[in-house]
């Protein structure tokens, strides 16, 4: 089996949160998320890749100069079956690029964010051509001292948890955030007001983490 035999097509968004909600390591969906395309193996769906706006544009957008709102998207979820063939990740990110430049000319560029608390550090972004822009210790994912449950700030200020029951039932996760960027027109990354990050920092801090793992560096 290969990569070479998966195919990548759009799907609707109630197929793609069934997908998502059994592969992905938090078994959760972004409610705003706005194209979909499934990663199909041997008839089945094994895979998703859910792309829509980011929670807060505001903090994104100026990220490159003369961005516009409506010039990027973030890869909200990415989860795929074990079912898949090796190398399936890197596969689908290139041919879903491929069809965003195609099908929607308005879009420049896709931010992405790897989750250095619960599952990696974005090996699988390096391998597909993102670079690096952003390393920050984890402040917005917080776990319930009691539930276990995993929320971000900004979920907890849409369900109007206060910010002194937050701080004080919510834990930070130990861990880091990772912001990657892909320019769907490369000639774009001229106008990024933040330095490119050196994949080697990751090592050289020794925050690295694979699939849920720290990294022994």
């Amino acid at each position: 089996m290969s990569a070479k035999d998966i195919i990548i097509k759009p799907i609707g968004k109630k197929d793609a949160d069934r997908i998502c909600k059994k592969h992905h390591y938090s078994g959760k969906v972004v409610q705003n998320s706005q194209v979909h395309f499934g990663v199909f193996y041997k008839d089945n769906c094994e895979g998703v890749l859910q792309f829509g706006p980011s929670l807060d544009k505001s903090k994104i957008v100026h990220l490159v100069k003369g961005t516009k709102f409506y010039n990027f998207l973030e890869l909200n979820r990415m989860a795929f079956s074990e079912k898949l063939p090796r190398f399936s990740e890197s596969r689908a990110i290139s041919i879903c690029m491929k069809m965003l430049k195609k099908n929607y000319p308005h879009l420049d560029w896709i931010v992405t964010f790897a989750d250095g608390t619960q599952c990696g550090d974005g090996t699988i972004y390096r391998a597909s051509n993102f670079v690096l822009t952003g390393i920050r210790k984890n402040e917005s994912l917080r776990k319930h001292k009691v539930t276990g449950e995993i929320i971000q700030k900004l979920t907890a200020h849409t369900r109007a948890i206060s910010s002194k029951v937050f701080t004080r039932d919510y834990d930070p996760l130990p861990g880091y955030q990772f912001r990657y960027m892909y320019f769907l027109k490369p000639e774009l990354i001229k106008n990024l007001i933040v330095p490119t990050i050196h994949f080697d920092t990751i090592k050289e801090m020794g925050i690295g983490m694979y699939k849920g793992k720290k990294r022994n560096n």
